[in-house]
C-alpha cells in the first residue's frame, strides 16, 4: 500500500492507495461524497430561507451548517468530506479531476482555482452576513406577529 501527501492550505492529507480496488464503486462513492458535499454547501448558504417560508423546525438544522461553514472558512480548515473524496478517488485510480458532470459542474463550484486566504474569508464573510440578513428579517417577522397577536389584531399570512 503506497502512501501519498496531498498539500493544501496548511493542512497535509495522507492517502492510501490500494491496487487492484473496485474502481467503480470507489469513483461513483466520491461523487456521492462530493454531491453531498455540494449540497452541505447550498444548505449552509441557503437553508436559512426555508424559515421565511414556515419551517421554524429548518433552525435547528440550519443554524449549526451556517456556524460550520463559517468556521470552516475564517478557519482556513478543510471540510472533512474533502479528503474523504479525495480518498474515494485515489482509490479509484484517478489522478485528478476529469470529465463528467459532477467534475465539470459541481467540483469547479466547491474548489474553485485561485482559491486564496482571503477569498476564503471573504466567503466566509457572505456566508454569515447573507445568514444574518435572513435570521434578522425572520426574527423581525415573528415580533411583529406576536405583537400584534397579543393587540387582538390578526397576524398577517
Amino acid at each position: 500500500m503506497a502512501k501519498r501527501y496531498i498539500l493544501t492550505g496548511s493542512a497535509a492529507i495522507r492517502l492510501r492507495c490500494q491496487a487492484g480496488s473496485n474502481t467503480m464503486i470507489y469513483r461513483v462513492a466520491a461523487d456521492a461524497v462530493l454531491v453531498i458535499h455540494f449540497l452541505f454547501i447550498v444548505w449552509a448558504v441557503g437553508g436559512g430561507l426555508l424559515l421565511l417560508a414556515g419551517w421554524h423546525r429548518a433552525l435547528w438544522l440550519h443554524l449549526p451548517a451556517a456556524l460550520w461553514a463559517v468556521m470552516i472558512e475564517f478557519g482556513g480548515w478543510i471540510c472533512p468530506l474533502t479528503p474523504l473524496e479525495w480518498q474515494l478517488r485515489e482509490r479509484a485510480g484517478e489522478a485528478g479531476f476529469s470529465g463528467g458532470f459532477v467534475e465539470r459542474y459541481v467540483l469547479a463550484w466547491i474548489y474553485p482555482e485561485g482559491l486564496t486566504r482571503e477569498i476564503q474569508i471573504a466567503i466566509g464573510a457572505g456566508i454569515l452576513i447573507l445568514n444574518a440578513a435572513i435570521y434578522g428579517y425572520w426574527l423581525m417577522r415573528l415580533r411583529s406577529n406576536s405583537r400584534q397577536d397579543s393587540s387582538g389584531t390578526p397576524p398577517e399570512h
